[in-house]
């Protein structure tokens, strides 16, 4: 029988520990979310491999070093609200509801949305809710919030998901360019985002938040 357990322990010691991830909330909530029951069933095994966990449909379970890194960067806080798009089987919302007092997690496909939703109640999760709906659109309710994370990549941000984060919030994604991508965390100040450069890191491009190709003779 796999020990799951013994797997997480050495997920964090070998992929986010050596990744200058120190943040203890990041550490406990890494080392207690059963990344296995958040994948699909033929890929618990390759739950803790180091690398994204295909979900189908071009989605991925975003790898723990990078996830890790980004939550990292974002420093969410026990008071904080969090609005997860793309949160695919619930992986990234059951460990960010570790750390924040809130998560607000979008899917749009209903049938990862509803697996994820019926995962985080089994896995006590009481803090964490799945809506069906547009990643690029959000949720505008109940937000604003603190912190807005994207589970995948991104080539634009919608100026309409940008209006959803608070006053002094922040926002965390992985931009792709081509077949290159970094991840930046964006600030809001006087309403404005600025975008800074924390790692590099690639993934596959969320429904939504593709660059309109642009038409030519």
């Amino acid at each position: 029988m796999t020990d799951f357990a013994a797997r997480r322990t050495i997920m964090v010691d070998t992929q986010v520990r050596p990744s200058d991830v120190t943040k203890f909330p990041i550490i406990a909530a890494m080392l207690s979310v059963p990344r296995e029951a958040y994948v699909p069933y033929d890929k618990r095994e390759a739950a803790y491999m180091g690398e994204h966990v295909m979900i189908g449909g071009g989605r991925v379970v975003l790898d723990a070093r990078t996830l890790a890194k980004l939550l990292d960067a974002l420093d969410i806080q026990p008071t904080e609200t969090v609005l997860d798009l793309g949160c695919g089987l619930g992986y990234s919302t059951a460990v960010i509801a570790r750390m924040a007092e809130a998560v607000v997690a979008v899917e749009e496909n209903e049938a990862l949305a509803s697996e994820a939703q019926r995962t985080l109640s089994s896995q006590g999760v009481d803090n964490a809710a799945v809506i069906v709906g547009p990643l690029a659109a959000g949720a505008v309710k109940p937000g604003p919030y603190d912190v807005i994370t994207l589970q995948g990549a991104v080539e634009v941000v919608p100026d309409a998901l940008l209006a959803q984060l608070k006053e002094g919030g922040r926002i965390g994604c992985i931009f792709m360019e081509g077949a290159l991508g970094v991840a930046r965390v964006g600030y809001k100040i006087d309403g404005q985002v600025t975008w800074r450069n924390v790692f590099n890191a690639s993934a596959p491009v969320l429904p939504g938040f593709a660059a309109k190709k642009a038409f030519t003779l």
